[in-house]
């Protein structure tokens, strides 16, 4: 694939080939804590192998240059340094841009750029495109232009970039994700504290299959800024009896004991935080003694509580899971994400991967009136300059 990528640069950008270099960074996928991260809980993603490359090459004129082979109706977008403000009509661009204003803020670039993208992660899949492009980029421009910042560095630039250059108020998880994952393993990371610690995702006879609802996620921004500012609401009132810093300190029992003072809405929110927190802590140590049955049952209480608490899963995502769970080949299936839309995450017995997707695909069908994709993916590294080797042995 890179060397196709490498002759179409040449072709969008002429010369003869040479200084091209091609960095990569993963989509990711959380297995469970979900709606956790902003709560200063804990979440479990892991990397995956399909992501984002960008192939650049430095140049001597003081203006950059992006394309991406998934957005060829926008053509080139050309920026030059002394402008790299947020245009809505720059759309995919605006996350590279963004990332590449944080850079100039350290210190001007040396040189101008022409950078080509390409991603193998379906579009508004909810496996975090954006992140994956926000991290290739700034390790790309880390690299590129020699300022030194450790990946968490960079992690924490790009989740900056997200909130304050994008508008979006995310959590650190997908961001950490991308840039920190690393193969044949999930990550336990606390949001709050940023401690984290690579636990082994021994599948054995498994598979992680990821179902897309297709549904395009009309609700999704608002719906999530509700939960949030119900949850900050919720610890608000807790705070004045608790000496806490977020939800993710509670214990269930904790909780329990402090409802009278949130309102029957507060409390439905709150009891998700808290339970999928220990959720997730759980299917943890599930992980570590090689127990996928229990952490399938784990999932699978992640999803009622998502539908029943929290309430952001919707007709779409309940259809697949309800129809995963009644797979015999299912192990353990949730939505993942932020809901409203978006994808599951289901491990499946590799035997029976090809049935599962063909007759939760045909319930679905069935029941919703369009399709759902499935992809079947494996867990990669984080963010790197993508090398010879690596595409040898693709």
């Amino acid at each position: 694939m890179i060397p196709t990528l490498k002759q179409q640069f040449i072709e969008l950008f002429g010369g003869l080939g040479e200084g091209i270099r091609t960095f990569f960074a993963p989509g990711r996928v959380n297995l469970i804590g979900e709606h956790t991260d902003y709560n200063g809980g804990h979440v479990l993603p892991c990397a995956l192998e399909i992501g984002t490359y960008a192939l650049v090459r430095q140049t001597d004129k003081p203006l950059v240059r992006f394309y991406s082979q998934n957005f060829p109706e926008t053509g080139v977008i050309t920026v030059s340094y002394g402008d790299l403000s947020y245009r809505s009509e720059h759309g995919w661009a605006n996350y590279p841009k963004g990332i590449l204003a944080a850079f100039q803020a350290l210190g001007s670039p040396e040189t101008g750029l022409d950078i080509l993208y390409y991603g193998t992660i379906p579009n508004g899949a909810g496996l975090s495109s954006s992140a994956s492009i926000e991290l290739v980029t700034a390790v790309m421009l880390n690299k590129l232009f020699g300022r030194g910042l450790d990946q968490l560095e960079l992690v924490k630039m790009s989740q900056n970039v997200e909130n304050k250059y994008i508008g979006v108020n995310c959590g650190i998880m997908d961001q950490f994700a991308v840039g920190m994952g690393k193969q044949h393993c999930a990550i336990l990371l606390n949001c709050q504290t940023l401690e984290y610690r690579y636990l082994p995702l021994v599948l054995d006879d498994c598979a992680i299959v990821i179902a897309n609802t297709n549904k395009k996620r009309g609700l999704a921004d608002s719906a999530y800024n509700e939960r949030r500012a119900t949850c900050e609401a919720a610890l608000a009132k807790l705070q004045n009896v608790l000496d806490i810093a977020s939800l993710g300190e509670l214990t269930s029992a904790e909780l329990d004991a402090c409802t009278h003072l949130l309102s029957p809405l507060e409390q439905k929110r709150a009891r998700h935080a808290v339970t999928e927190n220990e959720r997730t802590l759980e299917a943890a140590r599930a992980l570590e003694r090689g127990d996928l049955v229990r952490f399938g049952e784990l999932m699978k209480q992640s999803h009622l509580s998502l539908r029943d608490d929290y309430e952001v899963t919707g007709i779409e995502l309940d259809t697949l899971v309800e129809a995963a769970w009644g797979h015999e080949g299912t192990i353990g299936a949730r939505m993942t994400g932020a809901g409203f839309g978006g994808c599951t995450v289901n491990i499946v017995k590799k035997d029976y991967v090809q049935d599962f997707m063909e007759r939760v695909g045909n319930a679905y069908a069935e029941t919703i009136g369009y399709e759902a994709s499935f992809y079947v993916v494996n867990v990669g590294g984080g963010a790197r300059e993508w090398t010879e080797m690596e595409e040898m042995s693709r």
